[in-house]
């Protein structure tokens, strides 16, 4: 389904009550609620806002687990680590628990790290189906989504669980969910704003299917898409 919003802030405000209602759902069902975070500057005003004063006592904090759909192959010290982006803008001032932290250990080589990472969401889920209550995804202008980036080994991957994936043009290793995992998730959700991304809005959500080229194509359909105007602007639909 499209959301579609005037403003960057529209957007960040629904999908922050999108999340909250998946909490408190998901919580109210099982009594915990597991969610797979994205990295880059999109969800960190998301992860801000989450972390506001408008939003912090509405969430259950001590029953949220949180995992990473993908992470680049860096200390989590580093500028570049989505874990280190979302400690800071979230885990910190909501005082979140370490072991409610799932964090790809990227001190080990990236196999390793990506078959380690596997494990610890199969021991989450007691080794049965690994079913998040929600997915964020971002998008990138090359309709990357995750660490799933064009014409890379793991498009074809069919395995459920996580992936270590070399980028050849950029000489480096992310490690990733492969979208099978992806796509049992109970929720999925990506958030997308920006004249930027508006071409490969069109190409995913508009275009033959062309995973090669438009890899967020391999996300099942009914997902919710959460856009500003200007990211929507190529859409014919």
């Amino acid at each position: 389904m499209l959301h579609i919003f005037d403003t960057t802030d529209e957007v960040l405000t629904a999908l922050a009550d999108y999340f909250v209602k998946a909490a408190d759902e998901a919580i109210a069902a099982n009594g915990r609620f597991a969610v797979a975070l994205s990295g880059g500057s999109s969800p960190k005003k998301l992860y801000e806002l989450l972390a506001s004063n408008a939003y912090r006592q509405q969430v259950d904090w001590n029953k949220v687990f949180f995992f990473f759909g993908d992470e680049r192959n860096v200390p989590d010290t580093d500028k570049d680590s989505n874990a280190l982006m979302a400690q800071k803008a979230l885990f910190d001032p909501l005082k979140i628990a370490a072991t409610q932290i799932f964090k790809v250990n990227t001190s080990l080589p990236p196999a390793d790290a990506a078959k380690a990472y596997t494990n610890a969401i199969n021991q989450f889920y007691n080794n049965e189906q690994a079913v998040f209550d929600l997915v964020l995804l971002g998008l990138g202008d090359n309709s990357h989504t995750a660490s799933l980036f064009p014409h890379t080994e793991i498009l074809h991957d069919t395995t459920i669980g996580v992936k270590a994936v070399f980028l050849e043009d950029q000489q480096i290793y992310r490690i990733s969910f492969t979208a099978p995992l992806i796509n049992q998730a109970d929720k999925i959700a990506f958030l997308v704003y920006g004249e930027g991304k508006a071409e490969a809005v069109h190409h995913v959500l508009e275009d033959a299917e062309n995973i090669e080229e438009y890899p967020a194509q391999l996300i099942r359909k009914d997902v919710d898409w959460f856009l500003d105007k200007p990211a929507a602007s190529a859409l014919t639909a």
